[in-house]
Protein backbone atom coordinates (compact mmCIF):
# COMPACT_ATOMS: atom_id res chain seq x y z
CA UNK A 1 0.00 0.00 0.00
CA UNK A 2 1.80 3.69 -0.76
CA UNK A 3 2.32 5.32 1.70
CA UNK A 4 -0.21 8.75 1.15
CA UNK A 5 0.64 10.41 4.40
CA UNK A 6 -1.78 9.88 7.75
CA UNK A 7 -4.69 8.60 5.92
CA UNK A 8 -2.52 6.02 4.76
CA UNK A 9 -2.61 4.28 7.78
CA UNK A 10 -6.06 3.68 8.10
CA UNK A 11 -8.16 3.92 4.67
CA UNK A 12 -11.94 4.06 5.98
CA UNK A 13 -12.63 0.29 4.11
CA UNK A 14 -11.92 -3.33 4.56
CA UNK A 15 -8.15 -4.14 4.23
CA UNK A 16 -6.38 -7.47 3.11
CA UNK A 17 -4.15 -9.03 5.74
CA UNK A 18 -1.14 -7.68 3.74
CA UNK A 19 -2.78 -3.90 3.87
CA UNK A 20 -2.78 -4.09 7.58
CA UNK A 21 0.33 -5.24 8.18
CA UNK A 22 1.41 -2.51 5.73
CA UNK A 23 -0.98 -0.47 8.42
CA UNK A 24 0.73 -1.30 11.42
CA UNK A 25 4.18 -0.97 10.17
CA UNK A 26 3.20 2.55 8.77
CA UNK A 27 1.78 3.28 12.11
CA UNK A 28 4.81 2.02 13.71
CA UNK A 29 7.22 4.52 12.32
CA UNK A 30 4.91 7.36 12.68
CA UNK A 31 5.03 6.86 16.57
CA UNK A 32 8.52 5.17 16.82
CA UNK A 33 10.16 7.49 19.03
CA UNK A 34 7.54 6.95 21.56
CA UNK A 35 6.71 4.05 21.39
CA UNK A 36 9.70 1.64 20.85
CA UNK A 37 11.55 3.61 23.64
CA UNK A 38 8.55 2.70 25.90
CA UNK A 39 8.75 -1.09 25.11
CA UNK A 40 12.41 -1.32 25.39
CA UNK A 41 11.78 -0.37 29.10
CA UNK A 42 9.24 -3.01 29.34
CA UNK A 43 11.13 -5.43 27.49
CA UNK A 44 13.95 -4.90 30.02
CA UNK A 45 12.03 -5.48 33.25
CA UNK A 46 10.21 -8.77 31.65
CA UNK A 47 14.05 -10.21 31.48
CA UNK A 48 14.75 -9.10 34.53
CA UNK A 49 11.87 -10.74 35.99
CA UNK A 50 12.53 -13.99 33.78
CA UNK A 51 16.39 -14.06 34.60
CA UNK A 52 15.68 -16.05 37.81
CA UNK A 53 13.14 -18.33 36.75
CA UNK A 54 15.68 -19.23 33.91
CA UNK A 55 18.66 -19.87 36.30
CA UNK A 56 16.04 -22.61 38.03
CA UNK A 57 15.10 -23.90 34.25
CA UNK A 58 18.96 -24.05 33.96
CA UNK A 59 18.32 -23.06 30.53
CA UNK A 60 21.32 -21.59 28.64
CA UNK A 61 21.24 -17.98 26.29
CA UNK A 62 20.66 -17.00 23.69
CA UNK A 63 17.77 -19.66 23.03
CA UNK A 64 16.68 -20.77 26.33
CA UNK A 65 16.37 -24.41 25.07
CA UNK A 66 15.23 -26.86 27.49
CA UNK A 67 16.65 -29.20 29.56
CA UNK A 68 14.57 -32.72 29.96
CA UNK A 69 15.23 -33.07 33.89
CA UNK A 70 13.97 -29.63 34.16
CA UNK A 71 10.51 -29.57 32.07
CA UNK A 72 7.90 -28.48 35.18
CA UNK A 73 11.07 -25.52 35.62
CA UNK A 74 11.21 -24.48 32.30
CA UNK A 75 7.08 -24.86 31.73
CA UNK A 76 6.70 -22.68 34.46
CA UNK A 77 8.91 -20.62 32.41
CA UNK A 78 6.93 -20.33 29.95
CA UNK A 79 3.47 -19.40 31.26
CA UNK A 80 5.29 -16.81 33.23
CA UNK A 81 6.66 -15.66 29.81
CA UNK A 82 3.76 -15.87 27.97
CA UNK A 83 2.10 -13.68 30.82
CA UNK A 84 4.90 -10.95 30.55
CA UNK A 85 4.19 -10.53 26.89
CA UNK A 86 0.49 -10.47 27.12
CA UNK A 87 1.06 -7.58 30.06
CA UNK A 88 3.63 -5.62 27.64
CA UNK A 89 1.78 -5.41 24.60
CA UNK A 90 -1.29 -4.54 26.10
CA UNK A 91 0.22 -1.48 27.93
CA UNK A 92 1.53 -0.74 25.05
CA UNK A 93 -1.74 -1.35 22.93
CA UNK A 94 -3.25 1.62 24.72
CA UNK A 95 -0.33 3.72 23.00
CA UNK A 96 -0.71 2.21 19.77
CA UNK A 97 -4.91 2.67 20.24
CA UNK A 98 -4.88 6.24 20.63
CA UNK A 99 -2.25 6.66 17.68
CA UNK A 100 -4.76 4.64 15.50
CA UNK A 101 -7.81 6.38 17.00
CA UNK A 102 -6.31 9.57 16.33
CA UNK A 103 -5.45 9.17 12.32
CA UNK A 104 -8.85 7.51 12.03
CA UNK A 105 -11.18 10.57 13.31
CA UNK A 106 -8.82 13.36 12.46
CA UNK A 107 -6.30 12.60 8.60
CA UNK A 108 -4.77 15.73 8.85
CA UNK A 109 -0.93 15.82 9.96
CA UNK A 110 -0.07 16.33 13.67
CA UNK A 111 1.50 15.14 16.92
CA UNK A 112 -0.05 13.05 18.99
CA UNK A 113 1.56 12.99 22.44
CA UNK A 114 1.10 9.50 23.48
CA UNK A 115 2.18 9.74 26.94
CA UNK A 116 -0.24 12.38 27.88
CA UNK A 117 -2.54 11.02 30.40
CA UNK A 118 -5.54 13.28 28.90
CA UNK A 119 -8.01 10.72 27.74
CA UNK A 120 -5.58 7.53 28.12
CA UNK A 121 -6.90 5.96 30.96
CA UNK A 122 -3.90 4.14 32.05
CA UNK A 123 -5.09 2.76 35.65
CA UNK A 124 -8.10 0.71 33.74
CA UNK A 125 -5.35 -0.29 30.91
CA UNK A 126 -3.10 -1.07 33.88
CA UNK A 127 -5.78 -3.17 35.07
CA UNK A 128 -6.79 -5.33 31.84
CA UNK A 129 -3.28 -5.73 31.37
CA UNK A 130 -2.82 -7.57 34.49
CA UNK A 131 -6.50 -9.55 33.80
CA UNK A 132 -4.50 -10.10 30.16
CA UNK A 133 -1.35 -11.50 31.77
CA UNK A 134 -3.42 -13.64 34.23
CA UNK A 135 -5.45 -15.04 31.10
CA UNK A 136 -1.71 -15.89 29.30
CA UNK A 137 -0.13 -17.40 32.70
CA UNK A 138 -3.21 -19.46 32.64
CA UNK A 139 -3.54 -20.77 29.58
CA UNK A 140 -0.17 -21.34 28.77
CA UNK A 141 -0.13 -23.83 32.08
CA UNK A 142 -2.43 -25.76 29.80
CA UNK A 143 -0.35 -25.16 26.76
CA UNK A 144 -2.91 -25.38 23.84
CA UNK A 145 -5.07 -23.21 24.85
CA UNK A 146 -1.99 -20.87 24.85
CA UNK A 147 -3.24 -20.38 21.33
CA UNK A 148 -6.33 -19.36 21.87
CA UNK A 149 -5.67 -16.94 24.72
CA UNK A 150 -3.26 -15.52 22.54
CA UNK A 151 -5.68 -15.03 19.98
CA UNK A 152 -8.61 -13.41 21.52
CA UNK A 153 -6.72 -10.98 23.48
CA UNK A 154 -5.75 -8.32 20.72
CA UNK A 155 -8.54 -5.99 21.45
CA UNK A 156 -8.64 -5.13 24.72
CA UNK A 157 -6.33 -2.47 24.76
CA UNK A 158 -8.53 -0.47 21.88
CA UNK A 159 -11.46 -0.90 23.72
CA UNK A 160 -10.56 -0.08 27.14
CA UNK A 161 -9.04 3.52 25.09
CA UNK A 162 -11.65 3.96 22.00
CA UNK A 163 -14.26 2.02 23.43
CA UNK A 164 -14.09 3.41 26.59
CA UNK A 165 -15.24 0.42 28.47
CA UNK A 166 -14.13 -1.42 32.12
CA UNK A 167 -11.63 -3.99 31.89
CA UNK A 168 -13.59 -6.72 32.42
CA UNK A 169 -15.82 -5.65 29.35
CA UNK A 170 -12.82 -5.13 27.48
CA UNK A 171 -11.92 -8.60 27.91
CA UNK A 172 -15.39 -9.99 26.47
CA UNK A 173 -15.71 -6.63 23.87
CA UNK A 174 -11.65 -8.62 22.46
CA UNK A 175 -13.16 -11.98 22.45
CA UNK A 176 -16.14 -10.48 20.55
CA UNK A 177 -14.37 -8.54 17.67
CA UNK A 178 -11.75 -11.44 17.89
CA UNK A 179 -14.46 -14.20 16.36
CA UNK A 180 -16.04 -12.13 14.03
CA UNK A 181 -15.80 -12.82 10.31
CA UNK A 182 -14.86 -16.75 11.08
CA UNK A 183 -11.87 -15.78 13.56
CA UNK A 184 -10.47 -13.22 11.27
CA UNK A 185 -9.17 -11.18 13.55
CA UNK A 186 -7.94 -13.53 15.69
CA UNK A 187 -5.89 -15.61 13.12
CA UNK A 188 -4.29 -12.63 11.83
CA UNK A 189 -3.05 -12.38 15.52
CA UNK A 190 -1.85 -15.63 15.52
CA UNK A 191 -0.23 -15.51 12.31
CA UNK A 192 1.53 -11.56 12.93
CA UNK A 193 3.18 -13.74 16.51
CA UNK A 194 4.46 -16.44 14.52
CA UNK A 195 6.50 -14.28 11.91
CA UNK A 196 7.87 -12.28 15.14
CA UNK A 197 8.49 -15.36 16.85
CA UNK A 198 10.49 -16.39 14.10
CA UNK A 199 12.37 -13.14 13.84
CA UNK A 200 13.15 -12.56 17.47
CA UNK A 201 14.60 -16.31 17.40
CA UNK A 202 16.64 -15.40 14.49
CA UNK A 203 17.73 -12.64 15.02
CA UNK A 204 18.87 -12.90 18.86
CA UNK A 205 20.73 -16.22 18.05
CA UNK A 206 22.03 -15.00 15.45
CA UNK A 207 23.52 -11.85 16.95
CA UNK A 208 25.05 -13.59 19.95
CA UNK A 209 26.41 -16.49 17.94
CA UNK A 210 27.81 -14.02 15.27
CA UNK A 211 29.25 -12.60 17.98
CA UNK A 212 31.10 -15.48 19.55
CA UNK A 213 32.00 -16.71 16.36
CA UNK A 214 33.83 -13.70 15.57
CA UNK A 215 35.59 -13.59 18.87
CA UNK A 216 34.24 -10.71 19.96
CA UNK A 217 32.25 -12.18 22.89
CA UNK A 218 34.19 -13.54 26.32
CA UNK A 219 32.23 -16.42 27.61
CA UNK A 220 31.47 -14.10 31.00
CA UNK A 221 29.76 -11.52 29.06
CA UNK A 222 27.05 -13.99 27.19
CA UNK A 223 24.72 -13.74 29.50
CA UNK A 224 24.46 -10.18 29.41
CA UNK A 225 24.60 -9.19 26.17
CA UNK A 226 22.03 -11.93 25.59
CA UNK A 227 19.82 -10.23 27.82
CA UNK A 228 20.64 -6.90 26.13
CA UNK A 229 19.94 -8.54 22.77
CA UNK A 230 16.81 -10.11 23.42
CA UNK A 231 15.53 -7.00 24.76
CA UNK A 232 16.35 -4.91 21.85
CA UNK A 233 14.85 -7.43 19.43
CA UNK A 234 11.43 -7.23 21.68
CA UNK A 235 11.65 -3.73 21.82
CA UNK A 236 10.62 -3.82 17.93
CA UNK A 237 8.69 -6.65 17.83
CA UNK A 238 6.43 -5.69 21.13
CA UNK A 239 4.84 -2.55 19.50
CA UNK A 240 5.19 -3.84 15.90
CA UNK A 241 2.55 -6.31 17.47
CA UNK A 242 0.45 -3.64 19.59
CA UNK A 243 0.27 -1.46 16.06
CA UNK A 244 -1.48 -4.73 14.26
CA UNK A 245 -4.00 -5.12 17.08
CA UNK A 246 -5.04 -1.09 16.81
CA UNK A 247 -5.64 -1.57 13.32
CA UNK A 248 -6.90 -5.33 13.18
CA UNK A 249 -9.51 -3.86 16.03
CA UNK A 250 -10.60 -0.54 13.90
CA UNK A 251 -10.32 -2.96 10.44
CA UNK A 252 -12.90 -5.26 12.28
CA UNK A 253 -15.14 -2.62 12.95
CA UNK A 254 -15.20 -1.47 9.82
CA UNK A 255 -16.05 -4.53 8.73
CA UNK A 256 -19.13 -5.47 11.00
CA UNK A 257 -19.84 -2.30 12.24
CA UNK A 258 -19.84 0.51 10.26
CA UNK A 259 -17.26 2.17 11.53
CA UNK A 260 -16.21 3.35 8.72
CA UNK A 261 -19.52 5.69 8.05
CA UNK A 262 -19.66 6.75 11.88
CA UNK A 263 -16.45 7.98 11.22
CA UNK A 264 -17.50 10.16 8.17
CA UNK A 265 -19.92 11.20 9.77
CA UNK A 266 -17.98 12.49 12.69
CA UNK A 267 -15.31 14.33 10.72
CA UNK A 268 -18.57 16.67 9.19
CA UNK A 269 -20.32 16.93 12.82
CA UNK A 270 -17.37 16.81 15.03
CA UNK A 271 -19.03 14.37 17.43
CA UNK A 272 -17.08 11.24 18.59
CA UNK A 273 -16.86 8.41 16.60
CA UNK A 274 -15.01 5.74 18.27
CA UNK A 275 -17.85 4.78 20.90
CA UNK A 276 -18.93 1.41 22.07
CA UNK A 277 -21.11 -0.59 19.36
CA UNK A 278 -23.21 -3.53 20.49
CA UNK A 279 -21.94 -6.03 19.94
CA UNK A 280 -22.53 -8.91 17.43
CA UNK A 281 -20.81 -11.01 14.86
Amino acid sequence: MPDAGPTAVLPLRPLTVGELVDSAVLLLRDHARTLVPVAVVLAGLEQLLLYPLRLVAEVMPPAYLPRLDELPAYWFLLAVGAACEGVVIALLGNLTARAAGTVLVDPAPRGHRLLHPGGARFPATFLAAGLAGAVMFVSALVMPLWVVGFALLGSVAPAIVLDRVGPIRALWRSATLALRNSGRAAAVRLLNYLVWWLLRIGLAIGAVTGLESAGLLAPEWKLPVALAVWTLVNGVAYPALACLDAVTCLETRIRTEGLDIAVGRARQTGRPALTPTADRR
